[in-house]
């Protein structure tokens, strides 16, 4: 029996299903994760692309080059503007869900390690057992 998540935007337009378990959950508090949260941090799950799928509604695709000069499409909601999904240059294969659009039970996905730490706010602890990395890992597998 598979295991499925399901979640989506704010005003209910879009909807996904991603099945499985995540490959990778991140916390990060790089500028464009605040940005993109409006938040101290953001909360990224991915899953292998091919197990997420869109049940209704259409997205809006914005590209931005990050620091490294490595391209992030971002995709929202075009009707209420939530970020919902992107996926990154420099992790083919992947797609990232905004951890917060995930319906209840599995609202919260424990994060596995925390980047761009060097950023974070001084109140937030990250707890033990998580991978910090001051900025991007040297590799996008790490």
């Amino acid at each position: 029996m598979s295991e499925f998540h399901e979640g989506g935007c704010v005003c209910g337009s879009v909807r996904y299903r991603a099945k499985g378990s995540p490959k990778r959950v991140s916390a990060c508090s790089c500028e464009w994760c605040r940005k993109r949260t409006g938040s101290a941090l953001g909360v990224s799950v991915y899953f292998e692309e091919e197990n997420v799928e869109f049940l209704q509604g259409s997205l809006k695709t914005h590209r931005l080059i990050s620091d490294a000069g490595r391209w992030i499409d971002s995709q929202f909601c075009k009707n209420c503007g939530t970020a919902l999904t992107w996926t990154l240059e420099f992790l083919p294969g992947y797609r990232g869900l905004a951890g917060g659009t995930f319906d209840e039970p599995s609202s919260w996905f424990k994060p596995e390690r925390y980047v761009f730490a060097r950023t974070k706010p001084d109140w937030l602890k990250i707890p033990d057992g998580v991978k910090v990395f001051d900025g991007m890992p040297g590799s996008a597998r790490e």
